[in-house]
């Protein structure tokens, strides 16, 4: 059974020169226990499939189609304040700067009471003792101290470990986790990526994690989702995609990190930049940049192919057929 279920999804920003897509057609499913890494350059769409999925869509965006689905049962057409109890209780979410989801004013122990009452039926002295236990079971040290602390005491690891304690308040069954390493040191990154996949483990909470960073989906994730121009590119196991990935933007991708057992004076780029929203080209939207481009891929966007044991939106996969 597929707990999150995200199907044709198309996300639209209309403004008064027209509509702009900005998730075109977006499909993939996360199961339970599972981690799915979504990665992809700036504005391919990673940080507004997982604002869609919470329901925190920037006005003027908006869902045009398509649907999500939680357990079986929709949550994208739900009123705000469904979508309200839903989140915190069922999602929980992890974004990249802390001090963007604590309250500067309060101390951590009060904004983790507070989300363990509004969603979960206990008194105030069991929500306090849950609260410390979340805070120890996230790696902070001395945590019946540290709870009457303020947001400010703590270092930004810390903070972040604070977050993903906020998120894990009321048991959620999947937590987005959007860049959750990004401002942290290498050390502290390594820190909460096993701090993800313990809690997934012993959870089993689904977790669909946005990152930039390959070398983090490598080490954390069960499957990727490579998305460009807001289209999935490739989607499948995490060994496949890295080792053996079948689109082109991906081996581009891939080509792009370095190699510690290769002597290699330059790095591969990928040419060209992704394109405008008000500018995607016919066809294959990665098409002016591809080192393996051919007429259909200019006439004809193609839809997710079999692979192996990955799917790629490329027309080099029909031609093997």
């Amino acid at each position: 059974m597929k707990l999150l279920q995200v199907n044709n999804l198309v996300v639209e920003f209309t403004n008064r020169h027209g509509t702009l897509r900005a998730l075109d057609h977006v499909s993939f499913d996360i199961a339970p226990g599972e981690i799915l890494g979504v990665v992809g350059e700036s504005g391919a769409g990673k940080s507004l499939t997982g604002a869609a999925i919470i329901g925190l869509l920037e006005p003027p965006g908006k869902v045009a189609s398509g649907e999500i689905l939680l357990d079986g049962r929709r949550i994208d057409n739900l009123p705000p304040d469904e979508m309200r109890k839903i989140r915190g209780r069922r999602i929980g979410a992890i974004f990249q700067d802390p001090l963007t989801s604590l309250n500067p004013l309060y101390t951590v122990g009060r904004q983790l009471t507070e989300t363990i009452q509004t969603h979960l039926p206990v008194s105030a002295a069991e929500a306090r003792e849950r609260a410390i236990q979340l805070l120890r079971d996230t790696g902070i040290p001395a945590a019946e101290q540290r709870i009457d602390h303020y947001p400010h005491q703590f270092s930004g690891g810390m903070r972040q470990r604070v977050v993903i304690a906020l998120a894990l308040a009321a048991e959620p069954q999947l937590i987005v986790a959007d860049e959750p390493t990004t401002a942290l040191d290498v050390s502290i990154q390594a820190q909460i990526i096993t701090l993800l996949k313990r809690i997934c483990k012993e959870r089993g909470a689904a977790v669909m994690l946005i990152t930039h960073d390959m070398g983090v989906i490598a080490e954390t994730c069960d499957r990727v989702a490579v998305l460009y121009a807001g289209r999935v590119a490739e989607i499948g196991p995490v060994h496949d995609v890295i080792h053996a990935p079948a689109h082109p933007y991906t081996r581009g991708l891939m080509a792009c990190i370095p190699d510690m057992t290769q002597d290699r004076e330059r790095l591969h780029q990928i040419d060209g930049a992704m394109p405008r929203l008000n500018a995607i080209p016919t066809g294959c939207a990665y098409n002016p940049r591809c080192p393996e481009v051919f007429e259909r891929c200019r006439q004809q966007r193609p839809e997710l192919m079999a692979s192996g044991a990955t799917r790629a939106a490329c027309w080099l996969h029909e031609k093997i057929k």
